[in-house]
């Protein structure tokens, strides 16, 4: 099969938020604990109980944001049972998440330091669900206040004497859901109220972000935009909130059997990623919704949770969210960039469900040891598109599909360097694309590829490696054309210099 991809590379175009490469961690499994923290005598290396390992892995994909602490866990955590001597610190059941004890050891400080060890931004999720607003606000002045007053004093006395920058707060998650049962209206109302007093102190400004629809659910989106933020004259913009969240979970199946990781058939791979293109539409679809409220494109659509869900491996515990990550997984990752680049006008954040050990993560622990997913290796070979310039790319293909299976990014980040991604989604016939580069005198290519023989081919802790990047030179580039050949079920990124 051939595909021409025709690309003006001095064209102008939107830019790439790095936030659209974010992460989510959240109190379920083994993500925080086990996976970005462990005791401080584990013998595993460590500062004051975060991974190091961890850490370095996810600083050498340039992390911009880490999301915390949930998820469904976040509207029944109370930010004070996180704070203080740990061995002072009330124990809770974790309800949402297999129910066993959550002792609290990690809270703010914690979540805080583990930021500014990552270099990224923090983003947390408040309790709207099961908590009050003077708790809410309670946390941001703990967190962000720089003055004399008793939440101050009380950072002061568990170690932290000055403020932390916090720009990223979410009011409420899920709140359709497990965050409360709530309407859109009840929502929105609630929302109006908690964000009221979720206050910029000093030069700390917070980005709002409201609960936003679960898929598909365009009415909850209408009542959003129309009680949040549309204000059609005599009243500030942006009053209560400045982005929407949105979620939205890849399965293969249905919520009660949602497929294996491991599955082989071929007739699983094509309903997965038919299921992962269904994005591209709904997020059409919110934005034109969002559009008509809000023309000059001042609320970002935030998608806070996204990723494969498939069913649990065998033998874990089913309220971990433990699952294996293949070559199929990285490549639903890499169409979901393909898909955040085409709507950066108002895509400005996305956090894949989890960062470790849960769902689509990236890392996966086991005591001392750690390995890095396929999916990890989409987020480190796309990391030059963060902050970059999306350019329109025009296809044209001499045949008919039952679905998509070639999914592309290309950006330009200076005057003479770009970086083309492309997947080919089929699991079994190769693809010949015909790249016409216009604009600027391609001189220097470094192709790299992620690729498998198998299609469920994994990384564990016996064979770390099974699925890792790979140098790529099946290409010819004659003047302004570039041809390459694409393996099956294969992901590569293509460096360009003029």
């Amino acid at each position: 099969m051939k595909e021409t991809l025709i690309v003006n590379l001095d064209a102008p175009g939107q830019k790439i938020d790095r936030h659209i490469y974010g992460h989510f961690s959240e109190h379920l499994g083994r993500c925080i604990y086990g996976g970005f923290f462990v005791t401080e005598n584990s013998g595993i290396p460590n500062r004051n109980g975060i991974r190091l390992d961890v850490v370095d892995a996810l600083k050498k994909i340039q992390i911009p944001n880490l999301r915390w602490p949930g998820g469904c866990f976040a509207d029944e955590y109370h930010w004070m049972d996180g704070i203080g001597p740990k061995e002072s610190r009330p124990k809770m059941i974790n309800t949402h998440w297999g129910g066993v004890i959550e002792d609290n050891s990690f809270g703010t400080h914690e979540f805080m330091e583990l930021c500014e060890l990552l270099d990224c931004e923090p983003y947390i999720s408040g309790n709207l669900g099961s908590g009050t607003i003077q708790e809410m606000s309670q946390w941001i002045e703990y967190l962000t206040f720089d003055g004399e007053s008793p939440m101050t004093r009380l950072r002061a006395k568990n170690g932290r004497k000055g403020p932390w920058k916090l720009r990223f707060w979410g009011v409420g998650n899920e709140s359709w859901g497990c965050g409360g049962n709530m309407t859109a209206q009840f929502y929105a109302d609630q929302a109006r109220r908690y964000a009221t007093y979720c206050r910029d102190f000093g030069n700390n400004k917070l980005y709002k972000i409201a609960c936003g629809p679960s898929s598909d659910d365009f009415e909850w989106m209408h009542t959003l935009m129309k009680n949040l933020v549309y204000c059609p004259t005599g009243c500030p913009e942006n009053r209560f909130i400045q982005g929407i969240s949105l979620h939205y979970y890849t399965i293969r199946g249905n919520w009660d059997n949602k497929g294996d990781a491991l599955e082989l058939e071929t007739d699983h791979w094509d309903s997965l990623i038919k299921k992962a293109w269904v994005m591209d539409s709904i997020l059409s679809q919110h934005k034109s919704i969002m559009d008509s409220y809000d023309p000059k494109k001042k609320i970002g659509l935030i998608i806070d949770e996204w990723g494969t869900w498939h069913n649990v491996e065998k033998g874990t515990n089913p309220g971990f969210l433990y699952q294996q990550n293949t070559i199929r997984d990285a490549l639903i990752a890499s169409m979901h960039f393909d898909m955040f680049h085409k709507h950066a006008d108002r895509v400005r954040m996305a956090n894949i469900a989890q960062t470790i050990n849960v769902l689509q993560s990236l890392i996966l622990t086991q005591d001392d040891k750690m390995v890095l997913t396929p999916t990890y290796h989409v987020f480190e070979m796309n990391k030059g598109h963060q902050d970059a310039i999306a350019l329109p790319v025009f296809a044209l293909s001499e045949e008919e599909e039952e679905y998509k299976t070639l999914s592309y990014s290309v950006s330009r980040s200076s005057e003479n360097s770009w970086l083309a991604s492309i997947s080919n989604l089929s699991p079994e016939k190769p693809r010949f694309i015909k790249m016409d580069l216009r604009g600027a005198t391609i001189r220097k290519i470094k192709g790299r590829i992620l690729h498998s023989e198998s299609l469920n081919a994994h990384n564990n802790f016996d064979t770390p490696d099974m699925v890792s990047p790979k140098d790529f030179s099946d290409f010819t580039l004659r003047d302004s054309e570039l041809e390459l050949e694409l393996p099956a079920h294969s992901f590569i990124t293509l460096d360009l210099h003029s």
